[in-house]
């Protein structure tokens, strides 16, 4: 089997001249709204935010994967470092062995009903200070440990994504019935050694005992 990635093919764009000869010059905006920390008004767009993509990069793969807090989901230190806590999940953590191997991350910041989001490259560690966790408790629950992110980018990204998603949008009255549930997607790549009914019957129960 050829890799598409680095077979040739027709039509592909190879080059960078050609590439950017494709969109035209950046616009002075979009060049000014990068900042190499966070500066006072993306700190005011961080303390509403409650979701996020992390992003990261390591020896089995790329991962992206989504974290969620009631705003504001991440602390911040100071304008070069935000906090990001680790709260309970599936201890799958891709994520964190990433970060492990290469400190690299980045960030996608969300607001509900709001179409611009957030951009933060920077580096990561992983800290399990007693004082930062027992900072970080929600619930009376400290997280497992804390992303402690280093800036290096932040900028924010236009709203055209989002508008012609139109991911704010509520959705129709049937997309429930149409949309595989965990259940079922767990007994189809499991040819049902998973309960898939059983499973989507427990599942509310248990994400409710278990937030934090």
């Amino acid at each position: 089997m050829t890799d598409p990635t680095t077979t040739p093919a027709p039509f592909t764009v190879s080059d960078l001249a050609t590439l950017e000869a494709l969109f035209g010059a950046v616009g002075e905006a979009s060049i000014r709204k990068e900042a190499p920390s966070l500066h006072p008004v993306y700190h005011r767009w961080l303390e509403a935010a409650p979701f996020a993509v992390l992003a990261t990069s390591g020896p089995g793969g790329l991962d992206a994967s989504p974290r969620g807090d009631p705003a504001p989901l991440v602390t911040v230190q100071d304008e070069h470092t935000l906090l990001l806590p680790e709260r309970r999940g599936n201890n799958r953590i891709d994520s964190l062995r990433n970060i492990l191997a290469d400190p690299r991350v980045a960030l996608l910041f969300m607001i509900p009903g709001v179409g611009e989001t957030l951009r933060v490259n920077g580096r990561a560690r992983i800290s399990v200070d007693p004082a930062l966790l027992q900072r970080l408790a929600m619930d009376g629950t400290p997280p497992k440990c804390v992303i402690v992110v280093h800036i290096e980018t932040v900028l924010f990204q236009c709203a055209r994504a989002l508008q012609r998603s139109k991911l704010w949008t509520p959705p129709a009255d049937d997309v429930r019935s149409t949309v595989p549930s965990a259940g079922a997607m767990l007994a189809a790549l499991t040819d049902a050694a998973i309960d898939g009914e059983a499973y989507d019957r427990d599942l509310p129960e248990r994400q409710r005992t278990t937030l934090y």
